[in-house]
Order: C-alpha cells, then structure tokens, then sequence
C-alpha cells in the first residue's frame, strides 16, 4: 500500500518545519492586500504562521511578515489572527 505524503511548510517566525494543517497561511494578493487564507489555496505571495498566539506576538514585534510579504501590514491581522484562535 502506498504511504500519503503529508506537505510540511516552515513557520516563517519559528522556521520549524510544520504539517501543513498546523500552520495558517497569511497571504498578499496581486492588488497588495493581506489577508489570512483559511483554505491555503489563494493566488499571491503566502508566509506561514504557527497556530500559536506567543508566535504572532512575535510575527508582530519582529515585522517579518512585512518583510516577507513586503507590504505593510495592519494591526488588524494579527487581532484575526489571535481571534482564529478562540
């Protein structure tokens, strides 16, 4: 019997390399907007989140997603974020 792959993709924050499934995907669009793909399938420039509110602390006192995505990024993602949490 064949074995299913299971697609792993590092935390931009942490770079430990994670299931797919345990990451969140933070995705900028062509039109420069940023916005959090829940689905992991948008079209754009993605950065992978640990599912961990000490994670996106960090994302948001480094500003690595900004550098990633190169975009700035509002405050408002990261309350999403958190939000996704609860």
């Amino acid at each position: 019997m064949k074995v299913k792959k299971i697609p792993m993709r590092t935390c931009v924050v942490t770079k430990e390399k994670c299931e797919k499934k345990d990451l969140i995907r933070v995705v900028r669009s062509q039109d420069g907007t940023v916005e959090v793909d829940l689905t992991g399938k948008k079209n754009g420039r993605g950065a992978y989140l640990k599912k961990d509110a000490t994670v996106f602390a960090k994302a948001k006192a480094s500003g690595i997603l900004e550098r990633v995505l190169d975009v700035k990024v509002n405050d408002d993602l990261y309350e999403e974020l958190n939000n996704l949490l609860k």
